[in-house]
C-alpha cells in the first residue's frame, strides 16, 4: 500500500486582541498577503469568533471542554505554522489569547497526545501598540509561553510603536512600513517550505 501523499502546509493567522479594528489585526492582514505570494495557503481567523469560559479545572472536569475550544484546536491541527498579531495588555499576552492556549493545551481524551495542538508548530509573533515599545514586552512573554508548550518562535519579527499614528485616515500604512510586515510573512512562508520538505 502506498503511503498517503502529505498535504501541503499552511499558516493560520490571527490578532490576540477580539478588536474589531485591532491594530494587530491589521498588520497580520499584512503579513498574510506576504505568505500568500509565496504560494502557501494562509487562512485568517478571529479569536472573537471562538468564545469561552475563562478556563477553570472544575468545569473541565465536570463538561470537557467547550465546543468552541475543540472547534479551535481542530483548526491548529490542520496548520503547521502560526502568524500572530500579538497585542499587548498591561505589558504581557491578552487574557483572550492566554485562554485559548489554557484551554487549547488540554488533553480530550488520555489517549491524545500531550499539547498536541502546539507541539512542532513554527510560528511568528509581530506586534503594534499605541505605545513606544510596540508591544515588544508582550512579544518576549508569548514567545516564552509558545516555546514552552512546543511552538519553535522564529526570531523574525516586528514591532510597530505608536500604532495610532501610524496608519491614514483609510487604516492603511505607508508603503515601506507595509512591505515590512508583507516580508515578514512571506519569510514565515518560505522557511515553512524548507521545513516540510
Amino acid at each position: 500500500m502506498s503511503e498517503a501523499t502529505p498535504r501541503p502546509p499552511k499558516i493560520l493567522s490571527f490578532s490576540s486582541s477580539t478588536r474589531k479594528d485591532s491594530f494587530n489585526k491589521k498588520i497580520a492582514l499584512l503579513a498574510c498577503e506576504g505568505a500568500r505570494s509565496t504560494g502557501i495557503e494562509t487562512n485568517f481567523i478571529e479569536l472573537r469568533d471562538f468564545p469561552m469560559p475563562l478556563y477553570d479545572g472544575d468545569l473541565e472536569k465536570e463538561k470537557g471542554l467547550p465546543e468552541n475550544a475543540k472547534k479551535l484546536k481542530k483548526i491548529f491541527l490542520e496548520h503547521d505554522a502560526l502568524l500572530i498579531g500579538n497585542a499587548e495588555y498591561n505589558s504581557s499576552i491578552t487574557g483572550v489569547f492566554k485562554n485559548v492556549i489554557d484551554w487549547l493545551s488540554r488533553q480530550e481524551t488520555p489517549e491524545e497526545i500531550s499539547l498536541i495542538a502546539f507541539k512542532n508548530k513554527i510560528a511568528v509573533l509581530i506586534s503594534a501598540s499605541p505605545g513606544m515599545w510596540g508591544g515588544i514586552r508582550s512579544l518576549m512573554d508569548t514567545r516564552n509561553i509558545l516555546e514552552n508548550i512546543g511552538v519553535t518562535v522564529l526570531p523574525n519579527t516586528r514591532s510597530l510603536p505608536q500604532a495610532d499614528k501610524a496608519f491614514d485616515q483609510n487604516g492603511k500604512l505607508n508603503d515601506h512600513l507595509t512591505e515590512g510586515f508583507r516580508n515578514v510573512g512571506a519569510a514565515l512562508a518560505n522557511f515553512l517550505k524548507q521545513y516540510k520538505k
